[in-house]
């Protein structure tokens, strides 16, 4: 039973932690990545789907994405719908190829960006916490229902607070590789 509690909280707190991961690859530094794109979504036959679903999106160097829709008639709502993103992209049409230049990044929005970055980072330890106090919540329960003893529930309260250790040191890692990113120019 300990096991069990024990094995979920690892598994939800990876999972958090992987989370965090997805959210700041979408946070943009000075490169091109096709991950950038990912949250646009274009209307397609009168449905939303995600632009990677209906164009082929490339690194061509360093600052520049090309996007290249299946179809000839998405040119048009592909390149709409990353000039209406929140990334302030310029997209630029060449036929069938939609080129989006990243600009490089200020100072100013450099730092607002790493603001953004430690509050997900908050998040994510708040949410490891969540787990560790919801493990806790269920090891009591089971001293309530005498289904173990005192000093197995308080062993695996020690296990579960090492988790949350492991996993908080992995969001502040995570954090610190994401923020020097950020200030390199």
């Amino acid at each position: 039973m300990i096991e069990e509690i024990s094995k979920d909280a690892a598994e939800r707190m990876s999972k958090s932690v992987a989370a965090l991961a997805q959210e700041l690859a979408k946070v943009r530094t000075g490169r091109a990545h096709p991950s950038l794109l990912d949250h646009i979504t274009v209307s397609y036959y009168g449905t939303e789907v995600p632009i990677s679903q209906v164009a082929n999106i490339n690194v061509e160097d360093g600052r520049t994405l090309a996007v290249t829709p299946w179809e000839k008639s998405m040119v048009q709502p592909v390149e709409k719908a990353i000039m209406k993103s929140d990334l302030g992209l310029n997209p630029n049409t060449a036929g069938t190829v939609i080129r989006v230049p990243l600009p490089a990044l200020t100072e100013e929005r450099r730092k607002d960006l790493i603001r953004v970055v430690r509050s997900e980072a908050e998040q994510t330890r708040v949410a490891v916490r969540n787990v560790r106090r919801d493990a806790n919540a269920s090891l009591k329960e089971l001293l309530k229902e005498k289904m173990v003893s005192e000093d197995e529930e308080r062993r695996a309260e020690d296990a579960i607070q090492v988790l949350t250790d492991k996993y908080i040191k992995e969001v502040d890692t995570t954090l610190e590789i994401k923020e020097k990113d950020l200030m390199s120019i």
